[in-house]
């Protein structure tokens, strides 16, 4: 949804109640976990974080906090949202005096332990979006070689007519995101650390 002005919590609150309506705009539910599906942009991004227990910890609290989206021209609703299948969220991106709200849902919450540690979730696009796709947001920590990292996968393609038209400005704002979510977490950890 494209707005010329920011949205009240009102009108969030009915956006994300017409969310709770919608359908995903893809099949392919939950294929971040296995294979990416055909005709979509995919998008891997990776950050280390740190190393050890206490960089993993922070890690997990920055997620379920929601930290990766606290980047100044995106705002996440609501960021208190536990992390839950089917929970749905919006998403405002604000740019060049317009701002953009588009509706998500968790597909799949992951909480692993092993060698290898795993912690996050994927989000689908809903009807109200202007791409169609998934997301995933991961922290890992491998305990071998004891590195904590931040994981996005995502794979999209335009869902409403601006995005199709404006698919070049689309990708820039989408790796914009990616790069500055990977900067949130790694200044999230730092001040985790400062705190402790």
């Amino acid at each position: 949804m494209l707005l010329l002005s920011e949205p009240s919590d009102t009108k969030i609150r009915k956006f994300l109640a017409r969310a709770a309506e919608s359908n995903f705009t893809y099949s392919e539910i939950g294929a971040t976990l296995a294979l990416i599906p055909p005709l979509f942009t995919v998008d891997r991004n990776r950050i280390r974080l740190g190393s050890g227990s206490r960089t993993w910890r922070g890690a997990v609290e920055a997620v379920k906090k929601w930290e990766m989206f606290n980047l100044g021209w995106v705002r996440l609703y609501w960021p208190d949202t536990p992390l839950a299948t089917n929970k749905n969220v919006a998403i405002q991106a604000h740019h060049m005096g317009c701002y953009w709200l588009n509706a998500c849902r968790i597909v799949y919450v992951i909480d692993e332990d092993g060698p290898v540690k795993r912690f996050g979730f994927a989000y689908g696009t809903l009807d109200d979006h202007a791409e169609s796709g998934e997301e995933r947001f991961l922290v890992e920590w491998n305990r071998e070689s004891d590195e904590v990292s931040y994981d996005l996968l995502a794979f999209s393609r335009p869902h409403q007519f601006l995005s199709r038209v404006g698919r070049p400005f689309a990708r820039i704002l989408q790796k914009r995101f990616a790069a500055q979510s990977k900067a949130a977490m790694v200044r999230a950890i730092a001040r985790a650390d400062r705190e402790n």
